[in-house]
């Protein structure tokens, strides 16, 4: 940048004569007048005696007839044009920096201009659907020592096939329609298991992978719909099965997003795009459409994470793209700063639970789906399915029940 004060051993027309070559060069973005300005508050001299003079060039002027008398011969030496010249480049980098923050600050402005407006979009259009009916304000019993969890993932809607076995009997199959019935499989086991345990309030945990999403090219040839009608579809299903449950027992419901639900571009790497998942998308769908329902309440942790405290212990549900769920109850402890009773996760597609201590237990849960192609690429299958845990105080999971659906 170019110095606005005079130098050492610069006499005042050598001061005068450098702000003008300067401005010449391009390396001061001023006109004369904020030159006339610098140089008279400079030498503290009053602003209007250079102004008198030929509309703020005369300094300049002046300086330069002093120049073409030999006054400023060092400043016409090899080492001053490169200083100008190193100036001159500096200015540009200021310049440059100052245009690509306006292209950064406008680049952000459109982004948020983009989500507000989806948002907004897809807001209006979940309120212009006929509402609900909600049932009737349900009792909720008080002084009840347990609690119960009903916990689901991995439904994958939108995608179809069939894996058949070695004598061609089909070993899974799955669709649109078959995830149906496998919902009105776990509907009907949770309202045996509610009204078994007596309960009148209970927890339900989704976690994620609702839809199958386009991760790979070989999945387009499996999804029935695309993945903006595979969400709307999967999202009025799943809300009107929580409104439908609601009129049975109380619900206060979470749910995580999934690796599936994320806005990849086919061949882009995981995580380019983690922000843009449709699970939200389908979170907010339920909340708005399910607002006016007495025995729902939809929660969402900060952390973008299923947490809890239930009983006296902290449960936390992920969707579980993790190796180790013993080994990542203790990471998430640490990053926290918060003892993890019970890690939940999905993800994986079968059933596992292991205790590792005293009332602390991690549990994978089986997913929606079933067995898939690429689960049988891995040589890993199990039955599809959900299951449901009773906690109770100072004892912690006292049940656990394993639902295999029947379809």
């Amino acid at each position: 940048m170019v110095e606005l004060h005079k130098l050492p051993n610069e006499t005042e027309e050598q001061f005068i004569w450098r702000l003008g070559q300067a401005k010449d060069a391009g390396l001061l973005d001023m006109d004369w007048e904020g030159i006339a300005s610098v140089v008279n508050t400079e030498f503290r001299e009053d602003e209007s005696e250079y102004r008198s003079e030929c509309a703020y060039r005369k300094p300049y002027q002046s300086a330069k007839r002093f120049f073409e008398s030999g006054v400023f011969k060092d400043l016409t030496s090899e080492g001053y044009i490169k200083s100008l010249e190193l100036e001159k480049r500096e200015l540009f980098k200021e310049r440059q920096k100052l245009r690509d923050e306006k292209l950064e600050y406008n680049r952000w402005l459109r982004e948020e201009a983009r989500d507000e407006l989806i948002c907004e979009n897809i807001c209006s259009t979940i309120k212009a659907l006929t509402p609900l009916e909600f049932p009737k304000k349900r009792t909720v019993q008080i002084d009840v020592e347990k609690t119960g969890i009903a916990i689901f993932a991995d439904a994958h809607y939108g995608t179809e096939y069939i894996i058949r076995g070695l004598h061609n009997e089909i070993i899974n199959q799955y669709s649109p329609e078959i995830f149906e019935a496998r919902m009105c499989d776990f509907f009907q086991h949770l309202i045996n298991i509610v009204e078994k345990e007596h309960l009148t309030k209970i927890k339900l945990y989704s976690l994620g992978d609702e839809l199958d999403g386009i991760l790979r090219a070989s999945q387009l040839m499996k999804l029935r719909y695309g993945v903006v009608e595979s969400t709307i579809k999967y999202a009025d299903y799943i809300t009107n099965w929580l409104n439908e449950l609601t009129k049975y027992v109380q619900i206060e419901f979470q749910m995580v997003s999934g690796n599936h639900t994320e806005l990849r571009m086919i061949n882009q790497p995981k995580g380019t795009f983690v922000d843009d998942n449709m699970s939200k998308v389908i979170r907010e769908f339920i909340s708005i459409r399910l607002e006016g329902n007495p025995n729902f309440t939809m929660l969402q942790n900060s952390s973008g994470l299923i947490f809890d405290t239930i009983e006296g212990y902290n449960i936390l549900g992920i969707h579980g793209e993790v190796k180790d769920l013993s080994k990542a109850i203790t990471n998430f402890t640490n990053t926290y700063n918060t003892v993890i009773d019970i890690l939940i996760g999905g993800h994986m597609h079968h059933l596992k639970t292991e205790t590792i201590g005293v009332n602390r237990d991690v549990i994978s849960v089986p997913s929606v789906i079933g067995i898939d192609d690429y689960s049988m690429t891995l040589g890993k299958t199990s039955s599809a399915g959900a299951i449901f845990l009773i906690i109770e105080k100072k004892k912690g999971i006292t049940q656990q029940y394993n639902i295999k659906f029947d379809v």
